[in-house]
């Protein structure tokens, strides 16, 4: 193994681990420091991705980067999520989100067409960096088309960007010269 692939499979380590943390911080609200250790490990250890010596160690020292950076923060023996937390939440889950593939494809293109104003800008970089995390492909600059239905993905995005006026969904039965398009999403 190369030592850029080796960087790389530290750097999903640590972030699944991150994220692991911050999720359990999530869920509970509240969490004391002596409960978080142990039920973080547990499920660490049970999807493999930490080594069965030093995990205590990784955790530790990951829940600490975490305070540093201002995504946990201590209140006595307790620890909450901070607001810069569950951004940095939201951004992980986002990166690993997923949308599911029917075993066949309908034969419609799910087109969507997103028009965001320049002075929300980030807004508009968010919604096109995550509908090309998911696997859209471009066709124009603000046009992209995905094979399968995503009518719920691209409510929440309109919902959590608070874009639902500047974001069109379209359900398309056929795109001129879409031999290219097929290609890319490996369809026949």
């Amino acid at each position: 193994m190369g030592v850029l692939e080796k960087d790389s499979k530290r750097r999903t380590r640590n972030n699944n681990i991150q994220k692991i943390i911050l999720q359990t911080v999530a869920t509970a609200g509240v969490l004391s420091v002596a409960l978080l250790a142990p039920n973080a490990l547990q499920v660490l250890k049970q999807i493999g991705l930490l080594p069965k010596l030093r995990q205590e160690y990784i955790f530790n020292s990951s829940r600490n980067r975490l305070v540093k950076a201002g995504l946990l923060t201590y209140e006595g023996k307790f620890i909450r999520l901070t607001d810069k937390g569950e951004v940095k939440l939201r951004q992980l889950e986002r990166h690993n989100y997923k949308l599911e593939k029917p075993k066949r494809w309908d034969k419609k293109w799910r087109v969507l067409i997103f028009d965001v104003p320049e002075k929300h800008r980030g807004i508009r970089d968010k919604v096109r960096n995550t509908i090309t995390a998911v696997g859209f492909m471009r066709l124009q600059k603000s046009v992209w088309v995905y094979p399968y239905d995503c009518e719920d993905f691209i409510n929440l995005i309109k919902a959590d960007f608070k874009v639902g006026k500047d974001i069109l969904y379209l359900i398309v039965d056929f795109i001129e010269n879409d031999r290219a398009i097929k290609d890319f999403f490996q369809l026949s």
